[in-house]
């Protein structure tokens, strides 16, 4: 039998944690996303908690950098490298440059840490697209310009995993082709979101070959 979906985001969320620890060590740094604010959106007076363009101005992003959202599961981190994406506040229409961070939870106002690693250079974009959209039209965005700095740590500079090849078979003509490991979405929760999760660091998806 599988592992749950709880393992797999249990496993994620250490490694996370253990590659930004690392970083912080080292000469990188982490951002707490709005400050003492936090990543939050009030529903009541559909406000975001902060500026965040405002934030994201007194900041210096380099390669190798965190960012790291104090919300709760009433929001998303939706990162995307997409213009187009950003301004529609939109992350339907996904391509390899846009994901989606949550904790996989239903359960609201759960409170959450999520670390989002800096690994591309040039325009990245940050918006929650929870409430069709909303929170991001009333401010829950913001975008930054990543700056090379020291390039990648050796722990963010990974290629990515291999795909998964099964084991030939007593008739290596029948062998299936090589299929990529991937999750079974359950609880609701779409193939983006929770893949996303994976695709943030590719060493994770060799942990979950080893637990299939």
């Amino acid at each position: 039998m599988a592992p749950p979906i709880a393992a797999y985001l249990a496993v994620f969320f250490a490694l996370t944690t253990a590659v930004y620890a690392a970083a912080s060590s080292s000469g990188y740094h982490n951002h707490t996303v709005g400050g003492a604010s936090g990543w939050l959106f009030n529903s009541t007076t559909s406000t975001a908690a902060t500026n965040y363009s405002s934030w994201a101005s007194t900041q210096t992003f380099n390669l190798g950098d965190f960012l790291i959202f104090k919300t709760n599961t009433n929001q998303t981190v939706v990162q995307t490298y997409n213009e187009t994406s950003y301004l529609s506040c939109n992350a339907d229409d996904f391509d390899n440059g846009t994901f989606v961070y949550d904790s996989g939870s239903s359960n609201f106002s759960q409170a959450l840490t999520i670390s989002v690693p800096l690994t591309v250079v040039g325009r990245n974009y940050f918006f929650s697209d929870a409430a069709d959209g909303l929170q991001c039209r009333r401010g829950l965005a913001f975008e930054i310009n990543v700056n090379r700095g020291q390039g990648l740590p050796p722990s963010l500079n990974q290629p990515p995993p291999p795909p998964y090849i099964e084991p030939p078979g007593p008739d290596a003509a029948e062998q299936s082709p090589p299929s990529t490991v991937t999750l079974a979405p359950t609880g609701g929760a779409s193939p983006l979101r929770v893949n996303a999760l994976v695709a943030v660091c590719g060493f994770a998806a060799e942990i979950l070959i080893l637990l299939r």
